[in-house]
């Protein structure tokens, strides 16, 4: 026998729970009395599971009715955020998330719901949903609702868990403008921008996809669906929307970013090189003026001239003066 809190035996079980029509917990089943249980029209299941084999996804299928190739996407991960309709019941794929340091991890839910049964699969970095169903328990008019309120529940939790993600990258996109403005431009700026555009865009496609799904639960699947749950899809589905247009102007941002921080490195390595073309003029004066005299030919008059070196120390300074004071008001140096 299982409970919410601690895993079974099997480890793969984490939670195994039966609800009455009114919302009100019953009690923790085991696995073997799942088709007992929901051949009482008076109760409903909430079952999670961690990663099950492919003996226990079986055994699932078997007890729920459910759909052999829905059974066979939920035995694997790196799936698509979907919802698909098999007779009475649906198959509902999310993406989760999480931030872990500087990085995100993902993983995924698979939700089977009927009419009286929620089966929910994580894979990955997923995290429980042990709270999810402690609040729901807090409120049994509305676990009342029955399976489709469990639904909500979980698709709200997970939807949830973007908004802290998206923050925290906006707070770092704030900090790194900063330093990309700074007067030393550092290489793990540009890095760190470029990882962050690469997770919005996983982060994106986690949650686009989940607004088609809210969307037809909002609308459709009456079979399966009782109105007074509808409505509680629809706000999930404005967080969605809301959390999907925030990450799509945060990669704009980002994109703006990276473009700006690596204007601002060519705009400084060209003034290194007008700085470096400046010297190097003020240095080609003396060396031509030099070289000039330096040639030994023997009818250069200038040679025997009394005052010939301080005449020419004197005009190599002038010319570098005046070519300085050019450049210098050109903004070269």
């Amino acid at each position: 026998m299982s409970t919410p809190e601690t895993p079974s035996a099997d480890n793969s079980v984490r939670a195994c729970v039966a609800y009455d029509r009114s919302g009100r917990r019953v009690g923790d089943i085991a696995l073997e009395s799942i088709s007992d249980t929901l051949d009482q029209a008076d109760r409903f299941l909430w079952v999670g599971l961690f990663e099950p084999d492919a003996a226990l996804l079986a055994q699932m299928q078997q007890a729920f009715g459910l759909h052999p190739l829905a059974v066979e996407d939920a035995g694997k991960a790196h799936q698509r955020p979907k919802l698909e309709a098999y007779g009475e019941s649906l198959f509902v794929v999310a993406r989760t998330a999480s931030r872990s340091g500087v990085h995100v991890r993902f993983g995924e839910t698979h939700i089977f719901m009927g009419r009286n049964y929620i089966l929910t699969i994580r894979h990955g970095d997923s995290p429980g949903y042990t709270t999810v169903r402690r609040n729901a328990e807090q409120t049994p008019a509305l676990l009342a609702q029955g399976p489709g309120y469990a639904l909500y529940a979980v698709l709200d939790a997970i939807v949830d868990g973007y908004l802290p993600i998206v923050e925290a990258y906006r707070t770092e996109l704030e900090e790194l403008e900063g330093e990309i403005f700074a007067r030393q431009w550092r290489r793990g700026t540009l890095k760190r921008l470029y990882a962050m555009q690469r997770e919005l865009t996983r982060l994106r496609l986690a949650v686009a996809p989940l607004q088609d799904v809210l969307a037809q639960l909002q609308r459709l699947h009456d079979d399966v669906m009782p109105e007074a749950v509808r409505p509680y899809f629809r706000d999930v589905n404005d967080h969605a929307n809301r959390i999907n247009d925030t990450v799509g102007a945060l990669r704009e941002m980002l994109s703006a970013a990276m473009n700006v921080s690596v204007s601002l490195v060519t705009l400084e390595q060209n003034e290194v090189v007008k700085r470096l073309a400046g010297w190097a003029a003020l240095l080609a004066v003396p060396t031509l003026l030099t070289g000039w005299f330096g040639m030994n030919f023997h009818h250069m008059p200038e040679l025997d001239w009394r005052w010939s070196y301080p005449a020419l120390i004197v005009f190599t300074l002038g010319l570098c003066g005046g070519l300085y004071y050019g450049l210098k008001r050109s903004r070269w140096l």
